[in-house]
């Protein structure tokens, strides 16, 4: 399975019928696409939609309806359309149940750096509205790969990139393996299929124990 796909997919068992979800920007907004069967959420894009609805058919997109990412969504019935302020109070005020982030980095302490890194002395592309979900979520699940292309660790002892939000984070979700954030240390949950123990101690930098019930990664 793609890692991508992968990771979208265990991300989408994590919600629960009735929840009020999320999705930031990149891989997150694929976990619309594998809802378990029987469950039913409302959808939030931050650029001011409650209510997104499948990727429409090319031949039916409209450039006036997209989510975050600027990818052509649909709106439910009871959808709802708002400015970008009224959207970012609703993610302030802990309306939200679940945020699904990408990430670039995260830790054992639960932070998150997803908003910048630097190129040519410069930090890019820019904070967005992930900040105010990390503090307005009852929930935030970060995914990412696992390492980088020069295979360095991605899942830190302690964030080197800019934060987004600190102590935050409640699971994080790789193409390796699910974790969740102890006390100051992740307890790592599932490892993806086949890949094995020695493989994530191998590309993991952050500390780890590995929980009593470790499994391999729950897809369906």
């Amino acid at each position: 399975m793609e890692p991508r796909v992968l990771i979208a997919k265990r991300a989408a068992m994590e919600l629960e019928n009735g929840q009020l979800v999320n999705l930031g920007f990149g891989m997150p907004t694929q976990a619309s696409n594998y809802l378990p069967d029987g469950v039913k959420v409302m959808f939030h894009a931050e650029n001011g939609v409650f209510g997104v609805g499948p990727r429409p058919k090319t031949s039916e997109a409209t450039a006036d309806m997209t989510n975050a990412g600027s990818e052509p969504v649909t709106l439910l019935p009871g959808s709802a359309i708002m400015d970008l302020a009224t959207s970012l109070g609703a993610m302030r005020s802990g309306l939200l149940d679940v945020t699904i982030l990408g990430a670039l980095e995260v830790d054992q302490l639960g932070n998150i750096a997803n908003w910048a890194v630097n190129r040519n002395g410069k930090w890019w592309p820019g904070i967005g509205g992930a900040m105010d979900l990390c503090y307005g979520t009852k929930k935030v699940i970060a995914c990412l790969m696992h390492a980088d292309k020069s295979g360095e660790s991605k899942i830190m002892k302690k964030c080197t990139l800019p934060l987004t939000g600190k102590n935050c984070v409640s699971t994080i979700i790789t193409d390796k393996a699910v974790f969740e954030v102890g006390e100051k240390v992740l307890i790592l949950k599932e490892h993806a299929p086949g890949v094995s123990l020695e493989e994530i101690q191998r590309l993991t930098d952050a500390d780890f124990v590995v929980a009593d019930t470790f499994c391999e990664m729950k897809l369906d």
